[in-house]
């Protein structure tokens, strides 16, 4: 399919490993090519003079990743032949990580942060970097720190990191933007939990990739504010976007394999009647279902 789509576990672990492995099997078999976690620590993502007066900020802290769920993870999805992926927020995660990741993905708000994008680019995996919030000057910049650092497969994700994005502001159109100033493959982290926007990135704005946010039940960290897709809602669209490409076929016209039986049973040229005489001449009533 010309389109990936990565589910984004985000915080909806809960730090359970059980419901850490059960998103695995939620993304794989809705179809998707890979799962992405994060892996941040609130000390080392906001400065010390927010975490002293900010009990939310603080409070992020039970949305963090155990280091021990890495390896247990990577083994599931390696078992459900998906790719898993991961978020560093601080540079010695790029090392944790390293090990046990497919590829690299960056955070719209990290995209500044050059030492990270370095530190990602130089492991050798793939990169994924969104761009949410960013003008394009800094995009372009960014996508040249990676590949000055060697990063050789690189994928921009065009974002709105506002949670959820209204539709009327997804701005769709600035993925050819980025692709025409950048050389790269581009495509849509989604906020805005709505198949027509999804549709619209792939099929009119051809989207190398989906990003979208997954929860399993409802019941995630990150669900209420309305930028998560659950299971069979993302299973559907995916569904529908391999139907559609499915539906491309080859270009000729030519009866297709489901309609063959049904031509001997057009109007036959000679008086505009059905079937083909050839078929009436050795029609039985019983025979006919």
């Amino acid at each position: 399919m010309p389109v990936s789509f990565i589910a984004e576990v985000s915080s909806n672990h809960g730090q359970d490993l059980g419901r850490s492995l059960a998103f695995i099997d939620a993304a794989a078999d809705a179809g998707c090519d890979a799962v992405k976690f994060q892996l941040f620590r609130i000390e080392k993502m906001f400065a010390p003079e927010i975490l002293s007066q900010s009990p939310k900020h603080r409070a992020r802290a039970a949305w963090e990743l155990p280091l021990s769920f890495i390896e247990p993870i990577a083994e599931k999805c390696r078992d459900r032949k998906i790719l898993f992926g991961c978020t560093p927020f601080y540079l010695e995660a790029v090392t944790a990580l390293q090990p046990y990741v497919a590829f690299f993905k960056i955070a719209s708000y990290e995209l500044l942060y050059e030492p990270l994008l370095r530190a990602c680019a130089e492991s050798g995996k793939p990169v994924i970097l969104s761009t949410g919030m960013a003008s394009l000057d800094e995009v372009v910049r960014a996508a040249n720190v990676l590949r000055k650092a060697g990063a050789e497969s690189i994928t921009l994700l065009h974002c709105v990191s506002a949670y959820p994005t209204p539709p009327e502001d997804a701005n769709l159109k600035a993925i050819e933007t980025i692709r025409n100033a950048t050389g790269l493959p581009v495509g849509w982290s989604d906020h805005t939990v709505s198949p027509g926007v999804l549709l619209r990135a792939i099929h009119r704005y051809d989207a190398s990739a989906i990003e979208f946010h997954l929860d399993l039940d409802g019941e995630g960290a990150e669900f209420a504010p309305g930028h998560c897709w659950l299971p069979q809602q993302i299973a559907t669209l995916i569904g529908n976007v391999r139907d559609g490409f499915a539906a491309d076929g080859h270009g000729l016209k030519v009866p297709a394999p489901s309609e063959k039986p049904d031509r001997p049973w057009r109007a036959d040229p000679s008086d505009g009647l059905r079937p083909f005489k050839s078929v009436r001449a050795s029609y039985r009533a019983e025979s006919a279902a």
